[in-house]
């Protein structure tokens, strides 16, 4: 257990004993001691700092984000969580835990999801949305998001067999079919195009315009994943703004995810005759370098 900590010359809260490092690398391996000196790293920009950079940019776009949020976390840093509120934004369930759900029971997903909506009605937070951590599902899970009246879902569709749905739709659950929407979730992450790929953010850009374009042609909608974590850097949080550019300059619709599927149930299509529709979401599992650390030590 931690009990005493320090601050890095960027205020980072880190434990004061260093032997996190080498107990890092010793449970998980290189690669994650790797990741977690890179979490480091993009905290030494506040939590504060990337949401301001990010709400800048959308409201200058009339463009809404919705956010996936790990529930332990929430509970912990609540007046982030409401500032996502105050702008507009939406919040939907990523968990309890940042856990794989294909490492759950059905009874240990079921509680999962449980005391996440616990958590949020207690914050006084509306959720209508779900997102599994690491977008891991199981045959359960589908079941549970019908149990628990979710409106939609936004990690089934990251599987590759969905990639050609450019429109809302729904999945098989026992014999019939979900009373959630899915949406197809774009392959073109941040972390995918930051770590995997080292991308600027005129590269990110590009990559966000191609699937932009896709949707435009098919009259369709795409669901980004881009957590601010990483967009909100100073040194990315462009590669968002000229995706909005192009986007709105092709007549799109940016609402959170909730207004787009609502609409689309009802009416079929995009509100205001817009082209297409683009859903920005973003994930958040910590506020803080010591959310992220504590769920590995």
């Amino acid at each position: 257990m931690i009990s005493t900590y320090i601050f890095t010359t960027q205020g980072i809260q880190v434990p004061a004993n260093l032997s996190w490092l080498k107990h890092l690398r010793k449970r998980w391996g290189r690669s994650i001691l790797i990741q977690a000196l890179r979490m480091l790293r993009f905290h030494g920009t506040s939590f504060s700092t990337l949401l301001e950079n990010i709400f800048e940019v959308t409201e200058q776009y009339q463009a809404k984000f919705t956010f996936p949020i790990v529930a332990s976390v929430a509970l912990k840093h609540p007046e982030l969580t409401h500032e996502i509120l105050r702008y507009g934004h939406e919040i939907a369930v990523h968990g309890y835990k940042h856990v794989k759900y294909t490492y759950l029971t059905e009874h240990q997903q079921d509680n999962d999801i449980k005391m996440a909506l616990a958590s949020f009605k207690k914050m006084g937070i509306p959720v209508y949305g779900f997102r599994a951590p690491y977008n891991t599902y199981t045959e359960y899970t589908p079941k549970l998001l019908e149990k628990y009246g979710f409106l939609w879902d936004g990690g089934i569709g990251f599987n590759p067999k969905y990639k050609e749905c450019t429109c809302p739709f729904t999945i098989p659950v026992n014999d019939h079919t979900s009373s959630f929407t899915c949406i197809h979730l774009s392959e073109w992450s941040d972390d995918r195009m930051i770590e995997k790929y080292g991308f600027q953010s005129h590269q990110i850009a590009e990559a966000l315009k191609r699937d932009i374009k896709r949707a435009n042609e098919r009259h369709g909608i795409v669901m980004f994943d881009l957590h601010p974590i990483r967009i909100g850097q100073p040194q990315y949080i462009d590669g968002l703004r000229q995706a909005l550019i192009y986007g709105t300059e092709l007549n799109g619709w940016f609402p959170t995810v909730t207004k787009a599927v609502k609409h689309w149930r009802k009416h079929g299509n995009w509100k205001h005759g817009a082209a297409f529709c683009c859903l920005i979401t973003g994930d958040i599992d910590n506020f803080a370098f010591l959310d992220y650390l504590q769920r590995l030590l």
